[in-house]
């Protein structure tokens, strides 16, 4: 592109307008790209969907003088030539200098993008969490959903990123705890799902801390989705312990079942092989002490299948039952090396599951839990028993079985 005699006398007459002379050149490049082919270009690989105002320019790369320039000079202030009106770039790119002179000279709160979001919804990182108090001091709807599939509230989008300090701000400013999204998903079915790190393998502190807050909050701990799912499934998918025992503690039903037919105890079953962080005999040991029901038996093979490498998992779920017995399909769901390197485990895992009963005392044990049933969490810890019995009505795996 040449600097042609057509484009010469615009900067001319641009560079006589009356501004302090260092913001003459920033001012001329935004004019220039805001005017090229009757429209609005912004350098980038995809020309054909790069449209922006000289206003959105001067968001991006943090120009606020030249954005005043342009306010100054009546540029178009809620202009959305690429979807997203300044304010939106703003949040976006966390400028909180860009939001407040933005808002001050009338920019629209609640404005959709063309995906559907607000400049709420845009507020999706630590930085931006400044950027997003400055929008509701100012008046944007902390209830406003998404325009579009997903209809999120901010609330929604803040606990999928985990963003603790914002969940708390928008909950004080009226965010309404359990809004749903349009899949019947509350903030703490998101943060519970989200909490998480798939790539990574890894559990996020500050989503753990949201549901604690959310909870705190009195959010619907059973409250289902359009498939049924309650945060508790979404735990147990996520084999998270943690998330786990704050849910039923805080009243969550272990035996809820969703639109496939499984409660929280098939969920951690299913994934317990594929979450190396994970600690499947802590959510098999929560959801058993909480009333779980126990896998049918002639389907206990499959409990070997998945925690053949977690022997500690197959311990807990093993005392849960006054006595089962052993068949071949357990043997083939046991790796040689996994039978080897955990041979002694496995010797006493076969040799109680025999023929011959189990010890009085673990009949005991299942009398007792089998009294308590749901309450075995709650009353156990109150009994008048030393430590160590305590732990093995609870199921506190040992290493061994007898």
């Amino acid at each position: 592109m040449s600097w042609g005699p057509n484009l010469l006398p615009g900067a001319i007459e641009l560079l006589q307008i009356p501004i302090a002379p260092q913001q003459k050149l920033s001012y001329f490049f935004f004019h220039f790209l805001a005017s090229y082919k009757q429209g609005y270009w912004l350098p980038s690989y995809k020309l054909k969907s790069s449209w922006a105002t000289g206003l959105h320019l001067s968001v991006l790369f943090g120009h606020v003088e030249c954005l005043l320039v342009l306010l100054d000079h009546n540029a178009t202030i809620n202009c959305r030539p690429n979807g997203k009106t300044p304010l939106h770039v703003a949040c976006e790119m966390a400028n909180l200098d860009c939001v407040k002179i933005l808002c001050d000279r009338g920019a629209k709160l609640n404005c959709y993008s063309l995906s559907g979001h607000t400049a709420l919804h845009f507020c999706t990182t630590p930085s931006s969490i400044l950027c997003a108090k400055q929008l509701v001091w100012r008046g944007a709807n902390v209830n406003m959903k998404t325009n579009n599939q997903d209809e999120e509230t901010p609330l929604h989008t803040a606990a999928h990123f985990g963003l603790a300090e914002l969940v708390a701000f928008y909950v004080e400013h009226g965010a309404i705890v359990d809004s749903v999204n349009a899949h019947m998903e509350t903030p703490l079915a998101i943060a519970t799902y989200w909490a998480l790190r798939f790539k990574e393998q890894e559990y996020s502190r500050e989503h753990h801390l949201i549901c604690r807050m959310l909870l705190d909050y009195k959010a619907e701990v059973n409250a289902r989705d359009d498939d049924f799912k309650s945060p508790l499934h979404k735990a147990a998918w996520n084999c998270d312990h943690v998330l786990m025992h704050m849910m039923l503690e805080a009243g969550a039903e272990a035996n809820l079942v969703d639109i496939n037919g499984c409660a929280a105890i098939q969920y951690v079953l299913k994934v317990t092989s594929v979450r190396p962080a994970a600690q499947p005999e802590i959510c098999y040991q929560l959801l058993l002490n909480h009333g779980a029901a126990r896998i049918y038996p002639p389907q206990f093979h499959k409990v070997i299948q998945a925690c053949h490498s977690c022997p500690k998992a197959i311990e807990v779920v093993v005392n849960a039952y006054e006595h089962i017995r052993w068949n071949v399909k357990w043997k083939r769901a046991i790796p040689d090396d996994d039978l080897e390197k955990y041979w002694d485990f496995y010797h006493s895992l076969f040799t109680v599951c025999s023929n011959s009963p189990r010890t009085l005392m673990h009949l005991s044990r299942c009398a007792i839990r089998r009294t308590l049933h749901s309450r075995c969490h709650r009353v156990i810890p109150l009994l008048s028993l030393p430590l160590s019995l305590k732990k093995y009505l609870l199921l506190e795996p040992e290493g061994i079985i007898y």
